[in-house]
């Protein structure tokens, strides 16, 4: 028997279910959420919020016993790990039900628990109990990606999840991977002590950003105690009383022996046992949800939002991607998504923070690129917080002088980058950036510095000089 019809169905109860249904109660649709774990998804539960946390808590830990200023005495006295991962639990419960519960509730949406999986076009089956809904939208995040190493499942691994409910701190860590996930843990358990060696397969770390981003975090990690190796293809983990993990370089093969592996190897969709057949939903090639732009399937009455679309794997995208996915379904509308000055952070100690094209990525789209970099030895915050490390890189178009893209390494950069964001979005000059106020000690200041680089030597101008 088929219970009460629902406007929207939403298979997934995270960023982009709950920007779904938020958005389709304020168009009047009668909306249900469909969680068969825990409310909240991968950002409050084991994303953004915990590891941001534990990153928080690393950094004040490091702080506390080495710091560059003269007369003031700090001391480390030991890390009860376990204290840090139950006081991130306490932080993770508040918010998700603040977040989360409360406002569905606040909303007037239902929460239905249970594993959904499609019985028709337009109804699904949760654990026995029939929905049927005039419109469906896919919500049901990513999931850890293993790549297939020999040796990796007799050993055993951690992820981005697991790492963070550890009881006990490991003495020692390799890391396979070194993009963002990789990097922001890889330093936090290095920072509290642990010692930490990060493996890429490709010839850098944070290959997504510019190359003299990956060079100063290499440079950074490095310094701090953390062994780096690039261009390293991981053939095989070996078990024992420790774990080693053996990996090819062009130099030979290398063995690091470590009490535990993070596994830091890319996130995947979630849409095993779905049966998406049911419903007339096409997989591409790569077994991906095949999407139009207006984010709809191949049966138009069928939506997806958020990571298992694809995108670029941030809460915002999936928030976002979740608005729109409801607005299209309740509509009828053919909204697109615009991922002009899409912005990336990764939480490392200094951040880094981009938006818009790389110098490679503007060559290959045809721009003639005029490009500066700044060191941050000349933005005067960074002077006066005596911790200088980390550079600005401007990408301009030559002829035009408009922005093409803003890339930063350096503390606070994820809360630099959005005046960047706006530079790029409306298409300003590096004249207007360098013409523009900008607030004197702060680091914002320095991308005005770096935009005055492309027509004068800042390093002749005072401090406060425009």
């Amino acid at each position: 028997m088929i219970g009460p019809r629902y406007d929207l169905a939403v298979i997934g109860a995270g960023s982009a279910a709950f920007a779904s249904a938020i958005r389709a109660r304020s168009l009047g649709a009668h909306v249900a959420l469909i969680e068969r774990g825990t409310v909240g998804g991968t950002c409050v539960n084991v994303g953004c919020i915990p590891s941001k946390h534990l990153l928080a808590a690393s950094h004040a830990y490091r702080a506390a016993g080495a710091h560059p200023f003269a007369g003031v005495k700090t001391r480390r006295a030991g890390v009860a790990f376990s204290a840090l991962v139950e006081q991130k639990r306490r932080v993770v419960d508040d918010l998700r039900a603040e977040k989360y519960e409360d406002v569905a509730t606040y909303h007037g949406v239902e929460i239905i628990r249970g594993h959904a999986t499609f019985d028709g076009p337009d109804r699904l089956d949760v654990d026995g109990r029939a929905i049927a809904a005039a419109r469906i939208v896919i919500a049901t995040g990513s999931a850890p990606w293993i790549p297939p190493i020999d040796g990796v499942d007799v050993a055993g691994y951690l992820t981005s999840t697991t790492a963070m409910q550890l009881s006990d701190l490991p003495e020692s860590l390799v890391v396979i991977g070194g993009n963002y996930i990789g990097l922001e843990l890889g330093q936090m358990f290095a920072d509290l002590g642990t010692n930490v060696t990060i493996v890429e397969a490709l010839d850098r770390i944070a290959p997504l950003e510019e190359p003299e981003i990956s060079e100063a975090m290499t440079q950074i990690l490095r310094e701090q105690g953390v062994n780096v190796i690039a261009s390293a293809t991981v053939s095989r983990i070996e078990s024992g009383r420790q774990k080693t993990v053996v990996a090819d370089t062009s130099m030979g093969e290398v063995r690091v022996t470590s009490d535990e592996i993070l596994m830091a190897t890319g996130r995947k969709p979630v849409i095993d046992g779905l049966s998406l057949e049911k419903a007339g939903v096409e997989l591409d090639d790569q077994g991906d949800l095949v999407l139009d732009d207006t984010l709809r399937t191949t049966n138009p009455n069928v939506f997806a939002a958020g990571d298992v679309t694809g995108a670029p794997q941030f809460v915002y995208v999936a928030a976002a991607q979740g608005t729109l996915a409801a607005e299209n379904a309740v509509t009828d509308r053919r909204g697109v998504m615009d991922y002009t000055a899409l912005p990336r952070v990764t939480f490392t100690s200094p951040n880094i923070a981009s938006v818009g094209l790389t110098d490679e990525q503007a060559r290959v789209a045809g721009h003639d690129c005029e490009c500066r970099v700044l060191a941050l030895d000349h933005v005067p915050r960074a002077r006066v917080n005596l911790d200088t490390r980390g550079l600005i890189k401007i990408v301009a178009d030559r002829q035009s002088g408009r922005v093409l893209g803003i890339h930063v390494l350096g503390e606070n950069a994820g809360d630099v980058i959005l005046s960047c964001v706006y530079a790029v979005k409306y298409g300003l000059t590096v004249d207007d950036v360098a013409d523009t106020w900008a607030p004197y000690l702060t680091m914002a200041e320095g991308v005005k510095l770096a935009a005055q680089t492309f027509t004068r030597d800042v390093s002749t101008l005072s401090c406060c000089a425009a």
